[in-house]
């Protein structure tokens, strides 16, 4: 565990937003709005190996994004729509600072006018 100031650091929290600027997990994540699906699936049509997949999904599965579960033999993932809380909330708190910067707008070339 790293330290800061001679203490011990709190864990970092997942970074949904680092996790989505890479396209390829986008591409995944696309792939799993559609439903579930196993690494093998989610491989098909893609240039990268099912380990590089793989990857991607530990790093959705830590961010919360993505949830999976044992099937028989298979690991079947799937989208987990409550990982998205913070990227909404984020979004919706930003729409409402542009809504108010473009009324405030409005307001001042109205009395401009």
């Amino acid at each position: 565990m790293a330290r800061v100031g001679g203490r011990p650091a709190a864990p970092a929290e997942p970074d949904v937003f680092g996790a989505l600027a890479d396209p390829t997990r986008r591409l995944l994540l696309e792939r799993l709005a559609v439903g579930e699906c196993t690494v093998t699936e989610l491989t098909e049509g893609l240039t990268m190996s099912q380990a590089a997949v793989s990857q991607h999904l530990r790093l959705l599965r830590g961010t919360g994004l993505v949830e999976v579960r044992q099937d028989g033999r298979f690991r079947r993932y799937r989208l987990r729509p409550e990982g998205f809380a913070a990227l909404r909330d984020w979004l919706t708190e930003l729409e409402r600072f542009w809504s108010r910067r473009v009324a405030a707008l409005d307001a001042y070339l109205a009395e401009r006018r």
